[in-house]
């Protein structure tokens, strides 16, 4: 996870007699709660009542070798993770994925990995200068840091793509919707020199209508946010060229050797249980889409209302769409909410943060700081506490300069 500077680390839990993991300790009222990082803890409550239908066995001689496909263009990924992936796509309609079709799928240890294996496999290694890479402000705070950390000779940083100008090779990272502010985006600078990388990480109908179905030569995706299962490390990538598919294997090939199977394992378990109830086969509770649809519905109900009491902030608003998975129209509901503070209050990040929320600065983003972006991810107690919270931060004017009460 990018950007983690106000990360309080929890304390080691161990497990309960019985075998079944505790519930986390409720927050504090009066404690600091972190809306900074996108951990999605909201939907624990929904696996737990899964019991056993998610539970995988792995003996002592299973998924010992390196090797998982060795005839595959990512010899290291699982045929029954490809399996669950290509299913889930086909089942949700939201990326073209089909192996006859010549998608090839590649994993990584999250997809955050499989932007440098990206980056590295489209850049040219003759060209005189790094290849600039740039994304539409407000961008997602880690590709900065994620194009910085090896400080490569063939990419380079160049920031926000509506500025970027240059007659020279580039690479253009679209996110849809978009982290932070959760607007439908396309590519901005549109030149024949140039390749588009989608990161499509929230592009499930949990946060927006499936409109159309994706069918990009390069398209990311995230198990973490799919299913809520981030600490499984498991992102891919739908590649259309088999060339560019091998070189971003390769990457993750030198970078880590491969991607735990153990996780594959995990990860292909849970998003087959998560086609086979969207089929019907369990007719007890709601499907996952469902459920995590109507959760984020009712939180964004609940952040309305809460920035209407304090008549101190304001929000994107977005239209309602057709959602071809679930056949009704309904709006976007982001994972983060794109805060704004009223003209009064220049430096929104600190206003919060004095009312013990930690956000992350609209800065950070290529964007005015009196913006924030807030994880709606977290668990009911912590949420609830938020938007408490945010109702009652009022801002009056005093010497010109805002301040709150």
């Amino acid at each position: 996870m990018c950007g983690t500077e106000n990360t309080t680390l929890p304390s080691r839990r161990p497990a309960a007699s019985n075998g079944t993991a505790r519930s986390a300790p409720s927050p504090d009222t009066s404690s600091v709660i972190n809306l900074d990082q996108g951990d999605p803890t909201m939907y624990e409550a929904y696996w737990r009542a899964m019991g056993d239908r998610c539970s995988l066995t792995i003996s002592g001689s299973e998924a010992m070798s390196y090797l998982s496909n060795p005839k595959g263009p990512c010899w290291f990924l699982l045929p029954e993770l490809e399996k669950s992936i290509r299913r889930i796509h086909r089942l949700v309609g939201n990326a073209a994925a089909e192996a006859e079709d010549g998608r090839y799928i590649v994993v990584g240890t999250g997809s955050t990995q499989l932007v440098n294996a990206a980056l590295y496999a489209l850049c040219p290694r003759d060209q005189p200068e790094p290849t600039s890479v740039v994304c539409a402000a407000p961008y997602y705070s880690c590709y900065q840091e994620v194009v910085e950390l090896l400080q490569s000779k063939l990419y380079k940083w160049q920031g926000d793509a509506h500025k970027f100008n240059k007659d020279e090779p580039f690479i253009e990272i679209v996110t849809t919707p978009n982290n932070p502010d959760g607007s439908i985006r396309e590519p901005v600078v549109n030149r024949p020199n140039g390749k588009v990388v989608y990161d499509l990480a929230y592009y499930w109908p949990h946060f927006t209508p499936i409109t159309h179905q994706a069918d990009y030569d390069i398209m990311l995706f995230t198990f973490s946010k799919c299913s809520g299962h981030a600490g499984s490390r498991i992102g891919w990538a739908i590649v259309k060229d088999k060339e560019v598919a091998a070189k971003m294997t390769k990457f993750v090939e030198v970078i880590s050797i491969g991607v735990s199977k153990d996780s594959q394992l995990r990860a292909a378990k849970i998003l087959g249980t998560i086609c086979d109830d969207c089929q019907g086969a369990n007719t007890k509770s709601e499907n996952f889409f469902d459920h995590a649809r109507r959760l984020m519905t009712e939180r964004w109900e609940k952040l309305h209302e809460a920035v209407k009491r304090s008549e101190s902030f304001s929000l994107p608003k977005y239209p309602k769409n057709y959602c071809r998975f679930s056949g009704e129209f309904f709006e976007t509901h982001p994972a983060f909410a794109w805060l704004k503070c009223n003209d009064r209050v220049k430096d929104c990040e600190s206003l919060l943060k004095a009312h013990k929320i930690l956000a992350r600065s609209g800065s950070r983003f290529g964007a005015d700081p009196a913006y924030v972006r807030l994880s709606l991810l977290g668990r009911e107690e912590v949420f609830n506490i938020f938007v408490e919270r945010l109702s009652t931060i009022k801002i009056e004017i005093s010497n010109g300069n805002g301040h709150h009460i």
